[in-house]
């Protein structure tokens, strides 16, 4: 039977209310080279890396340059990041639950590493993290594995005793393909429900006892329900 090791939270849209912060940033942009941002846009914005939003952008406009875009899209995001970024619903007593009880923890994040020391030294600040991860520590960001490989590599752990708290389908798909355990607990995007993937609505709905008996049943069929105290 599996034991549950480490936790390993997102940041965006799921630790921290971010993702409209980032969709308006992105519009922001998009109109300047002249694009109006849609939900059509939404599978290249919404849990993406900023490389990865701003080569969509040159794509549907043919205008601007790739690695320019993507720093403008990461000064426009912490610009309104530095301003203040909420935590989710049941972020705060979820993390306090983990902390006291011992269990390990992480970020690992999409962000570039300066948005995540923003979010790490502001809204999260009260937040004992073992560690953060950025994209920019990773050879590849999310929806690769890399970021969640690495994260168990670094707490020296197997990958599927590790519980990935996600809200994207690029997060899920990374957090899948390291192996780790998925909960899903959506945002702006629906994520679609595959074998081994349990979902919450809310962090309000997960508890340390869940997490730990959704790692110990070992992988889920593709249904829903989040872990539950007891």
């Amino acid at each position: 039977m599996t034991e549950l090791a480490a936790v390993l939270f997102d940041m965006d849209g799921t630790l921290v209310d971010t993702e409209v912060l980032w969709w308006d940033a992105t519009a922001e942009i998009a109109a300047r080279i002249g694009h109006r941002l849609t939900d059509a846009d939404a599978p290249e914005v919404v849990g993406r890396a900023v490389e990865d939003t701003a080569a969509h952008l040159v794509r549907v406009t043919g205008a601007g340059d790739p690695r320019g875009l993507a720093t403008e899209l990461t000064d426009a995001f912490q610009e309104r990041v530095d301003r203040g970024a909420p935590l989710r619903p049941g972020a705060d007593r979820l993390l306090a639950e983990l902390a006291a009880a011992g269990v390990p923890f992480a970020l690992v994040s999409a962000s570039p590493r300066s948005v995540v020391d923003s979010v790490v030294g502001g809204a999260l600040a009260h937040v004992p993290f073992a560690f953060t991860l950025s994209a920019d520590d990773t050879a590849r960001t999310k929806p690769h594995p890399d970021p969640y490989r690495a994260a168990a590599r670094r707490f020296g752990v197997p990958d599927a005793a590790c519980v990935a708290v996600e809200d994207s389908p690029d997060g899920a798909a990374s957090a899948d393909a390291a192996g780790c355990t998925v909960l899903v607990v959506p945002s702006l995007l629906p994520v679609p429900a595959r074998p081994g993937r349990i979902f919450a609505e809310s962090l309000e709905d997960v508890s340390l006892a869940g997490l730990r008996r959704y790692v110990a049943d070992g992988p889920a069929p593709a249904g829903t329900g989040a872990p539950s105290g007891g």
